[in-house]
C-alpha cells in the first residue's frame, strides 16, 4: 500500500506523490493523507508541522489530531521516527493548533479578496433572501463565539426560502473562527456573520477549515479521521437549506 521502505518517513515531498495514505507514526494506522499532518525536521534539528507538504526532507506523519500530536511528543516518537536527536517544543501540538487557525484566516482572507464573501448579518440575510445569490452560496460562517440568537435567526430564513427537504441541496456551516479572527481575515470589526460564495478560493477555505476541525474534533469523535458532528461550535457542520 504504501512504496516506501521505511513505514514511518517518506522519501520526500517531490517523491511517491501519487500516494494517498501514509502511516501514523503513533497509531500505526494507515489513512488517507487528508486526516494526516506531515511533520520534517528544520535545518535548526527542530521538529515542524509540513501543513502544505512541500518542505524538504523525509517526512514523518501523524494523525490530525491535537492529542495524537501531543502523543507524538510525550513518547518521544519523532526522535523514533526520524532514528536521530531532534528537537521537538513541547507545545508542538498546541503550536500546530495555531498554524492551522492561520492557514484557515488566510484562506478566508483570499477569498475575500477574491469577491467571494460577504459579510454581516444584514448582507448575509440578503444573500440568503436572494434567489439570485442564494445559489451561490457556498457555505455559511458564524463566529464560535457569537450569539447563538443571530445563528437562529439566519438558520430560519435559509428554511423560509429554500426547500428544507431537499438532501441534495445542503450549505455547510463553519464556526471554526472567533470574531477576532474572522475580523483579522475579512479586515473589518466585529464580524460575527458570513456568507462564503462559490468559488475556487472559496474551495480552499472550506477545505483548510474541515482540517482544522478535525484537528480538534478527532479525539471528541473517537476517530482521527471524522470531525464530531454534535458540537454547536468549532466544528463544520452541514445544516439543510
Amino acid at each position: 500500500m504504501l512504496a516506501i521502505a521505511d513505514p514511518d518517513l517518506d522519501n520526500g515531498p517531490r517523491t511517491d506523490r501519487s500516494a494517498r495514505s501514509r502511516m501514523c507514526a503513533v497509531t500505526r494506522q494507515v489513512r488517507p493523507i487528508d486526516e494526516l499532518i506531515r511533520f520534517v525536521v528544520a535545518p535548526s534539528g527542530e521538529v515542524i508541522p509540513d501543513l502544505k507538504r512541500k518542505l524538504p526532507g523525509r517526512g514523518l506523519w501523524v494523525a490530525a489530531s491535537r492529542q495524537t500530536v501531543a502523543e507524538a511528543v510525550r513518547r518521544h516518537q519523532f526522535s523514533k521516527g526520524f532514528k536521530r536527536e531532534v528537537r521537538v517544543s513541547p507545545t508542538l501540538a498546541t503550536d500546530t493548533e495555531a498554524l492551522l487557525v492561520r492557514s484557515t484566516i488566510e484562506a478566508l482572507a483570499m477569498a475575500a479578496k477574491a469577491g467571494q464573501v460577504v459579510s454581516g448579518f444584514g448582507k448575509v440575510d440578503d444573500t440568503i433572501r436572494s434567489r439570485q445569490t442564494r445559489a451561490s452560496i457556498g457555505a455559511l460562517i458564524h463566529a464560535s463565539d457569537g450569539a447563538a440568537d443571530g445563528i437562529r435567526k439566519l438558520d430560519a430564513v435559509l428554511r423560509q426560502n429554500a426547500g428544507i427537504n431537499d438532501e441534495s441541496n445542503l450549505i455547510p456551516v463553519v464556526t471554526a473562527l472567533t470574531s477576532e479572527q474572522l475580523d483579522l481575515a475579512l479586515g473589518r470589526s466585529n464580524v460575527i456573520h458570513a456568507a462564503l460564495l462559490a468559488g475556487p478560493a472559496s474551495k480552499t477555505f472550506l477545505s483548510r477549515s474541515h482540517i482544522l476541525v478535525r484537528y480538534r474534533m478527532a479525539d471528541a469523535d473517537k476517530t482521527a479521521g471524522n470531525a464530531a458532528q454534535n458540537s454547536p461550535i468549532e466544528t463544520v457542520r452541514t445544516r439543510t437549506t
